[in-house]
């Protein structure tokens, strides 16, 4: 059995370079937190979900991180032993609201005391982290080698759609400035938009200042109808970006809601393994994979399996979603004694273990971390 703090990850920013080390050159939380952020953003959360900030501040400045799935006494115990003040966790401390802080007998209330006395700030990313591209079900897909991965369910959408327009030589400067800001990203593709060219007509009053042609004098300018998707809580800082760099005073543009599903978030992940197994060799490769011993599973339609659904955590709502997309097998954690008769003989339903399907994300937090601080 493993403990509890066996699979921890650790970021350190040490005084001295050693094996292992990472130097964070005095960062803040803050600054940590955006990188997951922009990553796993907030709002793509479940509305019911805790996550963010649940103890400390974002302001305190980063010694070493330490990353885990669950927080408890000995995970904090093992923050204060590596002197890291940023504890990362993917479920949340905090889920549910406390009524009181009982040090006397509530193990979060003695939790929340310890890291509050020892300066630590503890930060959730739980099921944005869940839902965004690469996240817990892209981790466990990976190790399951799975390649022409996608969302196995693409959650609905929170995009907009932003229509500006540009006189045509500042079309690249605005677009530019529109897709630095998040804008364009649609799956595996970025700077994606639509233009189309047309005539664009103003005539400024005496209190004007038109960039382009005299007050009072009605002005026809060749002009770009730039069209860029946008995920709704990044539209504010989209636009504001583009009327940083328009060269107009009063940019003209629309902001239409989206009602078809966001192409970059979503539930689950659906693809293929290199060659077909038998669903005892697919067994197997689980065991090895995820390096567990045991597992629970129904049996399947097919002997065979090549297109496999996974799910990091609990995924049994995703069992129809996965017998839909023609799945071969369905990997996930926590599934009950019913749903494996609703499986039976559809598809080669797989327990692997909450733990076991979810402990790989820290790897992918740990490495976003790496590579973000290295390219500032």
């Amino acid at each position: 059995m493993r403990s509890e703090c066996e699979d921890q990850k650790i970021l350190r920013n040490a005084p001295k370079p050693k094996k292992g080390a990472f130097f964070f050159d005095f960062m803040r939380c803050e600054s940590i937190v955006k990188i997951i952020e922009d990553w796993a953003p907030k709002s793509i959360a479940w509305e019911k979900d805790n996550v963010g900030l649940q103890v400390g501040s974002l302001q305190r400045e980063v010694s070493n991180i330490l990353l885990c799935l669950d927080v408890n006494q000995s995970v904090v115990n093992e923050a204060i032993k590596l002197k890291c003040n940023l504890i990362i966790s993917h479920h949340p401390l905090l889920f549910r609201p406390l009524k009181k802080i009982d040090v006397g007998k509530d193990q979060h209330s003695k939790i929340v005391e310890k890291l509050i006395k020892k300066d630590i700030t503890l930060f959730s990313a739980h099921t944005n982290l869940d839902f965004t591209k690469d996240g817990v079900s892209f981790q466990l897909a990976e190790k399951l080698g799975l390649k022409n991965q996608k969302f196995l369910f693409n959650l609905s959408s929170n995009q907009n759609k932003i229509s500006v327009f540009v006189p045509v030589k500042y079309a690249d400067k605005v677009a530019d400035a529109m897709h630095e800001a998040g804008a364009g990203i649609i799956g595996e593709y970025t700077n994606c938009s639509f233009r189309t060219v047309g005539a664009g007509t103003f005539k400024g009053s005496d209190k004007s200042n038109p960039k382009v042609g005299l007050k009072n004098k009605l002005e026809t300018v060749e002009e770009v109808k730039l069209e860029v998707l946008v995920n709704s809580f990044d539209a504010d800082k989209v636009i504001s970006a583009m009327k940083k760099v328009h060269p107009y005073e009063e940019p003209a543009f629309d902001i239409y809601v989206l009602t078809n599903k966001d192409s970059n978030h979503g539930m689950g992940v659906i693809g293929n393994l290199e060659k077909e197994l038998s669903d005892k060799q697919f067994l197997n490769l689980i065991l090895k994979s995820l390096k567990i011993k045991n597992l629970r599973f129904s049996k399947g339609l097919k002997s065979k399996v090549r297109k496999v659904a996974v799910c990091g955590g609990s995924g049994s709502e995703l069992l129809e979603t996965a017998i839909k997309s023609g799945a071969d097998a369905f990997v996930t954690a926590d599934v009950k004694y019913h749903t494996f008769q609703d499986a039976e003989n559809k598809i080669l339903l797989i327990d692997a273990g909450h733990y076991e399907t979810e402990i790989h994300s820290l790897d992918a937090i740990k490495n976003k971390i790496e590579k973000s601080i290295s390219e500032k």
